[in-house]
């Protein structure tokens, strides 16, 4: 079996996972607080405790995947959210599993795209879905991811990048004025994750309050205290309740459309876009309303371009993890012979 991971900086999401006739199968998931847990191999013990319980017996874990959030560099990497280094070998000696992977958490994202059906996918934008190139992935969340999802001629290779910390570009007056209030707010640089996150849907409403002077009433201002505020800013800027919300969302969404046509045309993805990350689905109204789309393809000379590209948003929250799963049993078949995969396509051959 294959044990597959998304590991954020508050919550670990971990599956084991078979396959079945080839097609990716679940045998068992459960989301961690991270923060309950010294380092990640006490996370993977308490899972496999519960693993062992659920199908009666210990599962033989031949791979172990995990979507990590940040640059991985030689099967290594140090958590920006959590005090934990974590380091491919030692892991797989700690878990007594074979073969242990640390990929970038896009780039695990990239990889699930393949193992996703039409129903978890929502089309933004047609396009010209015959074309066949370069693909790129944008996700808002936490913070802000990019991939590249380089087209080979046979099969698209998921790329990590950091393109999230790229510098914000201001196209207008509007985000010219908002660039110079999160200069000032944190004290020089600002990268397009403080603008397309779920950081910046908070900046972004606070520029809106504090500079526009769109009111912010007594009940909104409790609301926004004691509740999730993304999630209140979501519903009320949807449902058209508060004018700081509606607000809020049009400079949003439009920023987060300018990027991914940023990342389109540096990447020449005109085998399409893929919109990620766990902002975007909570806010379909608003992400199907052209407000996206107009920015993304607003881009001058270009523009019809970026017309031709298809836009898809990802409607499934375990991407990363079905992305970690199908990295994990590819990686380990090269490494010991016929896949998993390819083992449940015999069998069912004969």
């Amino acid at each position: 079996m294959i044990l597959a991971g998304d590991v954020g900086g508050t919550k670990i999401d971990l599956a084991l996972c078979k396959f079945d006739h080839g097609q990716l199968q679940t045998v068992h998931e459960h989301k961690f607080h991270a923060k309950d847990f010294p380092g990640l191999t006490q996370v993977v013990e308490a899972f496999l405790d519960e693993c062992k319980q659920t199908i009666g017996q210990s599962p033989d874990v031949l791979a172990a995947c995990f979507g990590v959030p940040g640059p991985v560099r030689n099967g290594r990497l140090r958590l920006t959210n959590l005090p934990w280094v974590l380091d491919s070998s030692q892991l797989a000696v700690e878990m007594k599993i074979p073969h242990v992977f640390l990929i970038n958490d896009l780039e695990a994202n990239g990889y699930g795209i393949a193992e996703l059906t039409p129903d978890q996918i929502l089309v933004l934008s047609k396009g010209d879905p015959a074309a066949e190139g370069n693909r790129g992935l944008i996700a808002a969340g936490t913070g802000l991811g990019e991939a590249i999802l380089v087209w080979n001629g046979h099969t698209h290779q998921p790329i990590a990048s950091e393109g999230g910390h790229s510098d914000f570009a201001a196209r207008n007056e509007e985000e010219i004025a908002l660039l110079r209030y999160l200069q000032k707010a944190v004290g020089g640089r600002v990268s397009s994750e403080r603008v397309i996150s779920g950081l910046g849907l908070a900046n972004v409403y606070n520029f809106c309050r504090d500079v526009r002077g769109l009111p912010e009433p007594a009940w909104l201002k409790d609301r926004m205290r004691t509740e999730d505020p993304n999630a209140v800013i979501g519903e009320l800027g949807e449902s058209g309740a508060s004018d700081l919300c509606v607000e809020t969302l049009n400079i949003f969404i439009s920023a987060y459309g300018a990027e991914a046509g940023n990342l389109a045309l540096k990447i020449l993805s005109v085998g399409g876009m893929y919109v990620g990350g766990g902002i975007a689905p909570k806010l379909l109204k608003k992400m199907q309303d052209g407000t996206f789309m107009k920015a993304f393809t607003d881009k001058g000379r270009l523009s019809d371009l970026l017309v031709q590209m298809p836009v898809r948003l990802i409607l499934e929250s375990r991407a990363a993890v079905m992305g970690a799963a199908a990295y994990a049993e590819a990686r380990a078949a090269e490494l010991g012979g016929l896949s998993e995969r390819a083992q449940s396509v015999e069998m069912a051959r004969s």
